[in-house]
């Protein structure tokens, strides 16, 4: 099968659910017969997301977490994050360019671009080499105005209300 046509998508916002949204297109991909890569920023291998255990029970589906044991301080990153963001960065450079894949999602790759572990440029050049049959999905807070201007789709989630407001923190299963 493949794609036509290959688009980028940037989601982007405070809001709660750009993630999710890849992930939702990720199933439909799949369920479509596409080839899907999930490319992980900044969330590293010790810590358990709900997905990871439905998106290994998912054919066509392949995904890769890239990252440290700790939060990343977006004020001071360690050598550690900016290390695994580059590596994080040129698997994702290899595999968009690799042709296996016919969707490439960038997990919190903005977000790694606001706390310096991946320069902008890198980014604009990512999108520039995408081949034409490739989509691609950049996911993340902070999505500069130049990473928006080249994609098709700009989605900006708004954080309208939030339960962390009221002191209810993360729950499992429904917030990782």
């Amino acid at each position: 099968m493949g794609l036509e046509q290959g688009l980028t998508h940037v989601y982007t916002g405070n809001g709660k659910g750009k993630t999710s949204a890849a992930l939702g297109l990720a199933l439909r991909a799949s369920g479509r017969g596409l080839r899907v890569l999930l490319v992980h920023f900044m969330k590293g291998p010790s810590f358990s997301y709900g997905e990871d255990v439905s998106l290994s029970k998912v054919a066509g589906v392949t995904q890769v977490r890239f990252g440290t044991d700790h939060f990343v301080d977006p004020k001071n990153p360690d050598v550690a994050d900016k290390e695994a963001a580059q590596v994080a960065l040129a698997f994702l450079k290899f595999q968009l360019s690799s042709g296996f894949y016919d969707v490439v999602i960038a997990d919190e790759l903005n977000v790694a671009v606001a706390f310096g572990l991946v320069s902008e440029d890198e980014v604009v050049e990512l999108i520039k080499s995408k081949p034409p049959k490739v989509e691609l999905v950049i996911t993340g807070r902070y999505a500069t105005d130049n990473i928006k201007s080249m994609a098709d789709y700009v989605t900006v989630f708004e954080e309208v209300k939030h339960p962390f407001q009221q002191g209810i923190n993360a729950r499992e299963g429904i917030d990782y």
